[in-house]
């Protein structure tokens, strides 16, 4: 293979930007060595011409209930199609490298699948699969460095360097992706017109990542009580004249913006100036630009683009070595990219939260030398969250309500953590007309479409959200079979939609079970695993008959507690043995009986 014909496809399915982040630095690593990456997201490449590919590198991380990313969701129904021919990939070689979570029950189950449907196509693997973990004591990167040396290890081995060329040392720099323009006065003013995104007409008809809706915020009514810890807001939103429909289960992808305090700091810290405009355009014909306004200004791009709140990864520890020249500083950037620093980088940064913006001010000899172009290469895109809808349009037409608890905690460092897109929602007041860009996706959880179908709920905390919107459209409906089993702290501080509940409880529109954990501080604490068992003789025989049973809530050990607790109501009241009401919650997991949407 000459140095024309080094050409290695690197595609990416990414949820939250790791799986983006890795792609890259598999695709700088691959310079290095004189091949020829083309870096883009799964649902970017054209799948029909992954028969003429020789060389093809999948980094795909697993979301939810083992669901693919957002951005990899054409590629999946398609390479899934059971009519495609089993020797239609036999030209490819393949590796994958899965990014999961262990805590999840469908660990790396993406990756897996993948793996398997390219072999079952006739692909062969250049390497075994990489299976990275989230939750080990050194995060994903314990496998991913390992797995990318294996990786390149193999392809030289079978497309050895060209005569005359070494791999390019790894402290020299690489070149930025992308090419900036910045704008005289002159050119500010020709331009000035096209500088804002303009929401409200869409470029092509719907909402959807890159062209999300403005919706003007109605309300922002904090739920809890003022002296509790944790700050929870109801956001109501305005999303008329859209057109956006939405079910029970769905959810809204929100777009945040960092917060105005960092924002400035930022851009003080960098000595940037917030009103300079820009053109962006990309240096490799295989990178596509980022979707910003052209021309855009510095301070669009720091709040509304750049993930200067996130915690930084490896990469861009490696990427700041590069324009280190004080020697201390240098030092510690070293120490922190090299195998044996990574317990130390893993203590700096993941355990105690560190942002990227505090690690920036922590090196104030190297940062100033950063030129603006690399900002693109080093710093994370601002990605999208997700939210649960937590109302019915038929009980609120033209608005979405979302449940979103303030994320806000204590670790070493002096100041709090708080969560990006929370905080700022949290912040904005309905009286300034703000809006909050976004756009709806089915999500994980798929009600039953038999209406009259018995369902029973467990939603504590703001698990309940999509529970609110299910029983709001079944009672719009006329339908009562709806029972909810609800768990908080305490009744009178976090007892999210109390009236509500109580109201449809008088009305007889539903029946509700309780757990208020703390409000007996003497006693054992109370969960909603232990009022699943209480009522257990109240929801056997509705289990038994056919009804639904959804959880949602946190992944840590609420779940798994639910679990076992309607498998103790299986046994006590459903006359079974063990074995016997494990094999029924397997039976109604295969029917879409049991569904569970759980985060960490």
């Amino acid at each position: 293979m000459g140095v024309d014909n080094r050409g290695v496809l690197v595609l990416f399915g990414s949820q939250t930007g790791t799986a983006q982040d890795v792609a890259e630095k598999i695709g700088r690593e691959a310079k290095r060595r004189h091949f020829l990456p083309r870096v883009m997201a799964l649902d970017n490449y054209n799948v029909a011409d992954l028969i003429q590919e020789n060389l093809t590198v999948f980094v795909c991380s697993t979301t939810g209930q083992g669901d693919p990313p957002d951005n990899m969701m054409k590629f999946w129904k398609f390479i899934m199609r059971k009519n495609l021919p089993k020797d239609s990939l036999c030209q490819l070689s393949h590796a994958v490298l899965g990014l999961g979570d262990s805590s999840y029950p469908k660990f790396n189950f993406v990756g897996k699948k993948l793996h398997r449907r390219l072999e079952q196509l006739g692909s062969s693997g250049l390497v075994n699969i990489g299976l990275a973990d989230d939750q080990h004591d050194l995060g994903a990167d314990a496998v991913v460095y390992p797995w990318m040396e294996g990786l390149f290890t193999r392809l030289l081995s079978l497309y050895p360097l060209p005569p005359g060329l070494d791999i390019v040392p790894a402290d020299v720099r690489p070149p930025a992706r992308f090419r900036v323009q910045f704008l005289t006065e002159n050119g500010e003013n020709q331009a000035s017109e096209n500088s804002e995104h303009d929401q409200s007409h869409p470029d092509v008809p719907g909402w959807f990542p890159g062209q999300p809706f403005p919706a003007r915020l109605l309300a922002n009514e904090r739920v809890t009580a003022g002296d509790h810890f944790q700050d929870t807001r109801l956001i109501r939103l305005n999303i008329s004249g859209s057109d956006i429909s939405y079910e029970p289960g769905d959810v809204a992808c929100v777009c945040p913006q960092n917060t105005a305090d960092t924002v400035n700091d930022f851009i003080s810290y960098m000595n940037l100036d917030a009103n300079k405009k820009f053109i962006l355009s990309s240096v490799d014909e295989g990178t596509s630009a980022p979707k910003l306004p052209q021309p855009c200004t510095v301070h669009y791009l720091v709040q509304n683009y750049l993930d200067i709140n996130c915690v930084p990864r490896r990469s861009f520890f490696e990427m700041m070595l590069y324009f280190a020249d004080d020697e201390l500083e240098k030092d510690k950037l070293q120490e922190f990219c090299s195998a044996e620093g990574q317990e130390e980088l893993f203590s700096y940064c993941n355990r105690v939260r560190r942002t990227l913006l505090e690690v920036l001010h922590d090196f104030p000899k190297t940062s100033p030398n950063i030129p603006f172009q690399y900002l693109f290469d080093m710093i994370p895109v601002l990605q999208p969250r997700s939210f649960s809808i937590a109302s019915s349009i038929k009980a609120h037409p033209g608005e979405i309500h979302l449940l979103v608890a303030v994320v806000k905690y204590k670790t070493r460092i002096q100041a709090p953590r708080q969560g990006v897109c929370s905080t700022w929602l949290a912040s904005l007041d309905p009286s300034c007309g703000p809006t909050v860009p976004l756009w709806v996706k089915k999500g994980t959880i798929k009600f039953p479409c038999d209406a009259q179908m018995p369902v029973v709920m467990v939603g504590p905390g703001t698990g309940v959200a999509p529970f609110r919107s299910f029983i709001e459209e079944r009672v719009a409906d006329k339908i009562k079979e709806n029972t909810l089993f609800f768990g908080c702290r305490y009744k009178a501080k976090d007892f999210y939609f109390e009236n509500q509940w109580n109201n449809y409880v008088h009305e007889n529109q539903m029946t509700l079970y309780t757990a208020f954990s703390r409000d007996n501080e003497d006693a054992d604490r109370y969960y909603v695993q232990h009022a699943i068992k209480d009522a257990g003789k109240d929801i056997c025989d509705p289990l038994l008959a056919g009804a639904f049973f959804f959880v949602a809530g946190n992944s840590k050990n609420m779940p798994e507690a639910v679990r076992e607790a309607v498998k103790d109501v299986l046994i006590t009241h459903g006359h079974m043995d063990r074995e016997q009401a494990d094999t029924y919650i397997q039976t109604m997991d295969r029917q879409k009986r049991y569904q569970a949407e759980t985060w960490s």
